[in-house]
């Protein structure tokens, strides 16, 4: 029996060449309407992009979804446990099945405001780029490849996913690949932001929060207790001072920190979220020991400090956890890739970073991002911006690539 890894490279590497599949009438047809609908498209863009849907909070969003899939005509359209959205676009076979993702959640909390704005080309809304584009490309997509009356020889699953951002930990598509879609995947492509970038390198990360916990009392009157503040900012300062690589780059971050009583108490109980980045594994690796090291290190240096006089101990629990990957260049993914954006006359580069291909990636399932077209400013923030100036390109370039790789 051949892999699922083996025959998804070979399956790939025989994929139709995507110029001369974009000359064939279907094709051009989906193409020229993609082209054509994008101002529909963008309205939609908006229009979902103001429906709240922070991470572990999807469903409003999720529950509209379904209704764009069942209403796009494809089939076995359901919510998952997770709150994934799929649907299928079936082929002349079931396989090779690709899976086309965009992520519904946003870093957003419900509270706050999601209305979008246009001031010429220029959209502004949270989430607006990250990843409302996505959403908007699948909708573009599904309709292209109806109104080009495009089959395909392989199938076409399309989902509108959950927990792709900050302490959502790929919950969604970990879900997709673990139970709802096992072993039914022959390769993925996200399509998450803006721009015609190929994230063809998986950055991974480890996230933690630790807590530091003691007996707390009063500022005066218990003074000379371990104070799990103090060990805190002890275990800061070493994180601070850490030296990492540049290449592979390797990154930290102490991003919360809490606790306390009141400015007369002695903290009970203080605690910080961290989170550390590399593209190589075993650079993340290196890093985690270290920060591992400097926490248990504040912690001793804390309680010696005040001669074990009202010890304090430390929770570390691990909050995120996303596997490092790559694709090479010359993988037969990241090459159809190439030859689609080369096809349709545009440039595209390649760059590195965290997305839901980290994990498909992990299993040895060929899996790149693709950026959804236009121009994106301001990620993660209220003020996030969306240009749409050619904005179609990026339907245009998702469009082929998916044909291209079930043809």
């Amino acid at each position: 029996m051949v892999s699922t890894a083996l025959s998804s490279i070979l399956w790939i590497a025989a994929a139709a060449d995507p110029a001369a599949l974009a000359r064939t009438p279907q094709m051009k047809a989906a193409l020229d309407y993609a082209k054509r609908i994008e101002p529909e498209i963008i309205a939609e863009q908006r229009r979902v992009c103001e429906i709240a849907a922070p991470s572990h909070k999807e469903q409003k969003r999720g529950a509209e979804f379904k209704k764009i899939f069942e209403s796009l005509g494809l089939k076995n359209v359901r919510i998952d446990e997770a709150g994934n959205v799929i649907g299928e676009r079936p082929g002349k076979s079931a396989r090779p099945n690709l899976l086309v993702a965009a992520h519904l959640d946003t870093v957003f909390e419900e509270f706050v405001g999601l209305k979008t704005s246009q001031t010429g080309n220029i959209i502004t809304g949270p989430g607006i780029g990250d990843d409302c584009r996505g959403l908007a490309v699948l909708i573009s997509m599904i309709r292209s490849l109806n109104a080009g009356k495009v089959e395909t020889n392989g199938t076409l699953t399309f989902t509108a996913n959950v927990g792709e951002e900050g302490l959502g930990d790929l919950k969604g598509v970990k879900h997709l690949f673990n139970h709802s879609l096992k072993g039914k995947v022959d390769a993925f492509i996200s399509i998450d932001g803006a721009g015609l970038r190929i994230t063809r390198i998986s950055v991974g990360s480890y996230r933690y929060r630790l807590a530091y916990k003691g007996p707390g009392g009063h500022s005066f009157g218990s003074f000379g207790v371990a104070n799990p503040m103090h060990a805190l900012g002890r275990a800061i300062a070493k994180i601070g001072d850490f030296d990492v690589p540049d290449h592979p780059k390797t990154t930290f971050n102490v991003g919360r920190v809490g606790g306390g009583t009141s400015v007369n108490s002695i903290a009970f109980e203080a605690w910080a979220e961290v989170d550390m980045r590399s593209s190589d594994p075993k650079s993340l690796n290196n890093l985690d020991e270290r920060f591992k090291s400097a926490i248990y290190q504040a912690l001793n240096e804390e309680n010696k400090r005040w001669k074990d006089k009202g010890k304090i101990s430390v929770d570390l629990k691990m909050i995120g956890n996303r596997p490092a990957g790559e694709m090479p260049v010359n993988s037969p993914l990241v090459q159809t890739a190439l030859s689609v954006s080369k096809a349709l006359g545009f440039e595209s580069s390649m760059g590195e970073g965290s997305t839901d291909a980290n994990y498909p990636q992990s299993l040895n399932i060929p899996a790149i991002t693709i950026g959804g077209g236009g121009r994106g400013e301001g990620a993660h923030t209220p003020e996030e911006s969306f240009d749409i100036t050619d904005s179609w390109k990026g339907s245009q370039r998702a469009l082929l690539l998916a044909v291209a790789l079930v043809n």
